[in-house]
């Protein structure tokens, strides 16, 4: 007689930062460094703003892969296979991104690391649904989302500051970005997890895309859940600005230090601690009017730094808050996509609407850099603001009229 298989030992809350900090590192990598170095090399703001755009493609169709790695494999096995292709891709895009010309190589390097970091999110997200006690969930659930932010910050001023300060090429901070990122794996080394049975995988996956679609058309004709997927569509709280801060840090006098400080391990710091107190206050009211005052607050910080002088003590100031409320909005968007999609396949109805927010963050990046090159950057910031107050004012107007 053969005895049940424990329960998988639980994981420590603070090592889903570490597992789930290269998915911000190759964003950040591209939004700073990047963005940095090309805008140095004269490539265009609007060329820059596309291959960042372009970037969240992957992450807006997430939701079609989001089962295969449910269903399919281990959870870890999928992890490092993830971090593995990640890290090749942020070695590539230091390679065909050191002077700009090799654009063509430099778009196909971030599209496969953008797509590989999804996997990586995929598989943290389903450890912390299956590794972690339900009276853990919110505090690794915070964890998480610090890795996510202080990750991006890390991967844009590290290798920046590598580049600037110590005189690397951009290969060699790309290639101690993976190396990092490499680290960050470490822990899950020692996770034991049983393999998946392949029959019984394919079994579980044709029910599981019965279920789901029964569950997805059980969210679009609630009204939590097509309010949730209307939140998570219009531009509001895209944070889109914050990925061409580097390239227009040279208009508010801002060394590349500064880009590297600011925008990097501390707007890492400042967006975790912003992603706290937003946790606090959508536990104290609406989830969903709590989102909408973050965006409206967004708007104001763009609006004033439009307004403001061309200093670097502006810069430092406008993009440290603008990072602050970024983290606001982090915390929003999670409060309302788990108030909406209730249980069931929760992990799967939380890629679809985590795709649905990505897609206006990479389309108002696209129309920054656009109306950066016609109109220059005061009109940038308040096309921005004017697109998030409208979408909150639209979302109220919806909101309002479908209580009847």
């Amino acid at each position: 007689m053969s005895l049940p298989a424990p329960p998988p030992r639980a994981i420590a809350p603070w090592i889903f930062t570490l597992l789930i900090a290269p998915f911000g590192m190759q964003g950040g990598f591209l939004g700073v460094t990047l963005a940095y170095q090309l805008g140095e090399a004269k490539v265009s703001t609007e060329a820059i703003a596309g291959l960042v755009a372009l970037s969240y493609v992957p992450q807006t169709w997430k939701f079609f892969w989001a089962p295969v790695v449910d269903l399919t494999w281990t959870r870890r096995g999928w992890y490092f296979a993830a971090l593995l292709t990640t890290v090749a891709g942020i070695v590539a895009m230091g390679w065909f991104g050191a002077d700009g010309r090799a654009m063509g190589w430099l778009t196909v390097a971030v599209l496969a690391a953008s797509f590989a970091s999804t996997v990586i999110g995929m598989a943290v997200e389903s450890l912390i649904a299956h590794s972690t006690p339900d009276d853990q969930k919110g505090r690794a659930a915070g964890w998480f989302q610090a890795g996510n932010l202080g990750g991006s910050g890390l991967g844009g001023g590290l290798a920046l500051w590598l580049i600037q300060d110590r005189g690397l090429s951009v290969t060699a901070s790309a290639l101690t970005l993976a190396a990092v990122c490499l680290a960050c794996g470490a822990p899950l080394l020692r996770l034991a997890e049983p393999a998946a049975d392949t029959a019984q995988a394919k079994l579980d996956f044709r029910a599981h895309l019965r279920t789901l679609a029964a569950d997805l058309w059980s969210l679009v004709r609630s009204r939590p859940g097509a309010l949730g997927m209307l939140i998570c569509f219009v531009p509001m709280c895209t944070g889109a600005a914050a990925n061409l801060w580097s390239p227009l840090a040279a208009e508010w006098q801002a060394t590349a230090n500064t880009v590297a400080f600011v925008n990097g391990a501390m707007g890492g710091v400042i967006a975790a601690l912003g992603c706290m107190a937003g946790g606090f206050l959508c536990d104290r009211m609406d989830r969903k009017l709590a989102y909408c005052l973050f965006g409206l607050l967004m708007a104001a910080v763009t609006a004033l730094m439009a307004l403001a002088p061309r200093t670097e003590f502006v810069f430092i100031v406008a993009t440290s808050t603008y990072a602050f409320v970024t983290g606001l909005t982090y915390a929003g968007f999670s409060g309302v996509v788990l108030e909406a999609i209730g249980r069931g396949a929760a992990a799967t109805k939380y890629s679809l609407l985590a795709s649905l927010a990505n897609m206006p963050i990479g389309f108002m990046t696209f129309v920054n850099g656009w109306s950066h090159e016609r109109w220059g950057s005061s009109a940038m910031l308040f096309v921005e603001s004017a697109a998030g107050v409208a979408a909150v004012l639209l979302f109220l107007v919806v909101a309002r009229l479908s209580r009847r």
